[in-house]
């Protein structure tokens, strides 16, 4: 739909769509039909009290009789109907003489039901009869508009008849019947009307929900399907659908593998590349290490020799190239899995997991490391590898700084709690926001030390690739830097600040997984 304006007030709702659209068009349909039945029903009506008028006047014109003076009568007992008798009934006749200079007699017979009153007419339109039941009679019949007694409307039918012994006279016949009656036949077959269709629109209605409602069920297992995806339960959409959404369904999965592949070929490649370069160059270390100065004692060569500095240059290179190269595999590989739906890592394997390596590999130092998970059931919207590699990377550091003590401690806010936006990063108290547009819900993970920590004006230069601030501790400076590459390649958030123990304390901002209804507690680090 092209329309903004129409799209800011409808509803997202598909539902609440379909409902009004449903409504507007049950609403416009019963209103045609209603004044559509009400305007046949008044026509019927109408068209049959004029002819129940045309028979009273044949029937006025049948009965009545001229004397050898040319004076008209009228037997009151040959007129059938008995409201002719009654006074003030609302059916009336009335005949009236024209002479033959055009003057007008008005009242001359009438019926009782006038009593003493004398119709006094409006003219409408003519109206053109069938025929002439008598061959004296006129082909034309006015109809005509008149005030009864108490001043009801009438609607009067009037012929106007001449014989042969009336000596040029002319009479006019009239038949009037009230329009009362007529007006209440229309109200209540109005009223009634407007209650049927009322129900029939609640049973529409009702209807339309139903069928809206059995429409859209078979969205509710796509809507699972999908939410566990998300979640990483799945890995592709699985389940029956209709036949209209199957399609999608089938595109969709389609997508996901195709993605799934590219970034499995993309890895398989960079990790071909990482071995291609890697090998050269352990080749080139080895053969600098046999090259270096002592180990040269042996030869002619004499220290003072430019060749003898290229040993140790060539160490130097092969390490930068080293770094770059574990750079780069890092940054790829969190690049083509980031924002992959599917991924799901939960945490408590995985840092129960590093807190045991990093023991073993710093066994010398006899650190206590410590782990608190809140709630137990922790889950990180990416992939595993990726995980192990970021943390791996903070816990090391951790570790080669601290004097006895690291905490892990990983925790993730309620629904209730507020988020922050997906896309602001923070890097050593620096922060930039790169247009937010949607909030997404995050784990704050905190690892500190007791070590000597790092001033406020040191953190930026921490975050630099292969920036070592101490050389006297091994390490080839990418620690904090591949963090701080995979935290913002997954919209996260990363900081260092002053660790209550004396020491640096890294506050990492994850993207949360949703966590399964069915989980148990996991084990508790060892």
């Amino acid at each position: 739909m092209r329309w903004p304006k129409l799209q800011k007030i409808l509803p997202q709702s598909l539902r609440w769509r379909l409902l009004l659209a449903l409504l507007g068009v049950l609403l416009l349909a019963l209103v045609l039909t209603g004044l559509t039945l009400q305007r046949l029903f008044n026509q019927h009506i109408s068209e049959q009290f004029r002819q129940d008028l045309l028979v009273q006047l044949d029937q006025l014109t049948a009965k009545i009789e001229l004397d050898e003076n040319g004076q008209a009568s009228i037997e009151p007992q040959s007129m059938s109907d008995p409201r002719w008798t009654r006074t003030y009934s609302g059916l009336y006749w009335q005949i009236d003489q024209i002479s033959a200079n055009g003057q007008t007699t008005t009242g001359v017979l009438r019926s009782r039901s006038l009593w003493d009153y004398t119709l006094n007419i409006t003219p409408d339109k003519p109206t053109p009869t069938l025929g002439s039941r008598r061959n004296n009679t006129s082909n034309t019949i006015q109809r005509l508009r008149a005030t009864g007694p108490q001043g009801a409307p009438l609607i009067v039918l009037a012929r106007t008849i001449q014989t042969d012994e009336s000596n040029g006279a002319q009479w006019r016949l009239m038949v009037a019947s009230e329009t009362s009656h007529l007006q209440a036949a229309f109200g209540h077959f109005a009223g009634l009307l407007a209650i049927s269709l009322c129900v029939l629109f609640v049973l529409l209605v009702a209807a339309g929900w139903l069928q809206v409602q059995i429409g859209l069920a078979p969205l509710k297992p796509l809507q699972k399907a999908l939410q566990q995806l998300r979640t990483g339960e799945v890995q592709r959409l699985d389940g029956h659908f209709p036949l209209e959404v199957q399609p999608l369904v089938n595109d969709f999965n389609t997508v996901l593998a195709n993605n799934a592949a590219i970034v499995q070929r993309a890895r398989t490649q960079a990790g071909n590349l990482a071995h291609a370069i890697k090998t050269p160059l352990a080749v080139l270390q080895q053969a600098a290490y046999q090259a270096s100065p002592q180990t040269a004692s042996h030869t002619n060569v004499q220290a003072t020799d430019p060749l003898s500095q290229l040993p140790q240059l060539v160490a130097e290179q092969v390490a930068l190239a080293r770094r770059h190269v574990d750079w780069h595999m890092a940054r790829s590989r969190a690049a083509a899995a980031a924002g992959m739906p599917g991924q799901r890592t939960e945490l408590a394997p995985a840092l129960n997991a590093l807190i045991r390596a990093m023991r073993h590999i710093h066994a010398d130092k006899h650190l206590n490391l410590q782990l608190h998970l809140e709630p137990p059931h922790i889950a990180f919207a990416g992939e595993t590898q990726d995980l192990h590699e970021l943390l791996g990377n903070l816990l090391d550091n951790a570790c080669k700084w601290a004097r006895s003590q690291v905490t892990v401690q990983a925790t993730m806010p309620t629904t209730t709690q507020a988020t922050v936006p997906a896309t602001t990063q923070v890097t050593a108290n620096t922060q930039e926001t790169r247009a937010p547009h949607e909030t997404q819900r995050l784990l704050h993970i905190t690892i500190d030390d007791d070590g000597p920590g790092i001033t406020p004006a040191q953190r930026p230069q921490a975050m630099q690739r292969g920036m070592r601030l101490d050389e006297t501790v091994a390490g080839a400076g990418l620690g904090l830097a591949i963090a701080s590459e995979l935290t913002s390649l997954y919209n996260g958030t990363i900081s260092l600040q002053e660790s209550p123990a004396g020491g640096l304390r890294v506050l990492l901002n994850l993207p949360a997984a949703d966590v399964p209804q069915d989980t148990s507690k996991p084990p508790q680090p060892q």
